[in-house]
């Protein structure tokens, strides 16, 4: 299955741009990944527990991304480290 990017949170965009440069390009080598095979193993995609339709994905051991999925598109939430998870 092939994904596509439908929108950008403007958390996701806020929390983006505070990413350390290395994270940032590490990310954009991710999601590409993450739109081509969701079961990427690099990826260790999750859908996250007690939350509606939303899954967690690792950038590195420290960094993740939430994001949800409809229909073949993904709506990127919230990046950042673990303490997205607390709220995705």
């Amino acid at each position: 299955m092939s994904l596509k990017v439908a929108e950008i949170s403007r958390n996701f965009e806020r929390q983006f741009r505070k990413l350390p440069k290395k994270i940032q390009t590490l990310w954009c080598e991710k999601l590409d990944f993450l739109l081509e095979d969701i079961r990427h193993p690099s990826l260790r995609v999750k859908k996250m527990k007690g939350a509606r339709n939303i899954w967690e994905m690792s950038i590195t051991m420290n960094f993740r991304a939430t994001f949800e999925i409809e229909n073949e598109m993904i709506f990127l939430r919230k990046i950042g480290d673990h303490s997205i998870l607390q709220n995705p």
